[in-house]
């Protein structure tokens, strides 16, 4: 594993950081990183999982975000206005960061993909199938949500007591600590050290505080999907926690119901992460679509 670099993808020729693991020739898996996260916040150990289950694991700076190109010129967003929805600070949405990923398959030579997204991750996955149907063999949208109001809500009185985020590095894993504990996994312990190592690490390659507050307005930008998801033909897995604080429940249910023959899973004491207990069993769930869409091509 190996990070490596796309240059000028896609149509807004970007360059875009990512990384591959496991055998080229098996099945491409892409990941798709939630709001402001890099791709490291994919662990590895999860990637390996999935490299064990037979697939081809690729993970990517989303635009804004580590090693991909950050969008310095962009105007700063105004939250207040675009939560009252005033978007004329939204510089890109969904279907933009969707075109990203499209163009990152053609730089890597693939026709099409399996697709992994987690919350805003999952957002792009979906836009990817209703804009480029045919580059989509199977859909995972974990812990996501269709754009429908009302559903899918964040809880923000358990994130608006945080405040800004820090600049210094300590103060800033230090905030991402207390971030990850409200959002957590209820049934599933803390794990503090692999939160402030990741922490560490995005905060090394480049934290851009601009960045989330972009993606969100993106989001907010791309509106309801939920009448495009219905169109949709291909093999779709929905994962997504019970106790999920950032993406309510209802989001995944709206996804599962919105796409014909949509699986999905609940777990129950699952917040709005990917608890390392859970690794595993996420890995047979997307092994098994993935391998049922590929036997279902041949």
């Amino acid at each position: 594993m190996a990070e490596e670099k796309a240059l000028n993808v896609g149509p807004a020729r970007i360059d875009i950081a990512y990384e591959r693991f496991g055998d080229p020739t098996l099945p491409p898996v892409l990941l798709l990183m939630g709001g402001g996260a890099q791709m490291i916040n994919w662990p590895d150990q999860f990637c390996t999982e999935l490299v064990e289950r037979g697939l081809h694991v690729i993970r990517f700076d989303s635009r804004d975000t580590g090693h991909s190109t950050h969008m310095t010129a962009a105007p700063v967003v105004d939250m207040p206005a675009a939560m009252a929805g005033d978007l004329a600070t939204a510089s890109y949405n969904l279907s933009d960061m969707a075109a990203d990923a499209v163009g990152l398959l053609d730089a890597l030579g693939y026709a099409s993909a399996h697709l992994v997204g987690l919350s805003m991750g999952g957002m792009i996955a979906q836009t990817i199938a209703i804009e480029y149907p045919d580059r989509v063999r199977s859909l995972t949208s974990i812990s996501s949500r269709t754009g429908a109001p009302g559903v899918g809500d964040a809880d923000f009185a358990a994130i608006g007591p945080l405040g800004p985020q820090p600049n210094d590095r300590q103060s800033y894993i230090d905030w991402q600590l207390r971030a990850s504990r409200a959002i957590w996994s209820p049934a599933f312990a803390f794990d503090e050290t692999a939160v402030a190592e990741t922490a560490g690490r995005v905060y090394d390659r480049g934290r851009d505080h601009e960045a989330m507050m972009r993606h969100f307005v993106a989001v907010l930008a791309s509106g309801d999907r939920t009448t495009q998801l219905r169109t949709l033909h291909l093999p779709t897995l929905v994962l997504h926690g019970a106790n999920d604080l950032m993406c309510d429940v209802s989001g995944g249910h709206a996804t599962a119901q919105a796409i014909p023959g949509a699986t999905l899973v609940v777990f129950d004491g699952m917040g709005h992460h990917l608890p390392r207990e859970l690794w595993p069993t996420f890995a047979d769930h997307i092994g098994e679509l993935v391998h049922r869409a590929e036997a279902t091509a041949r």
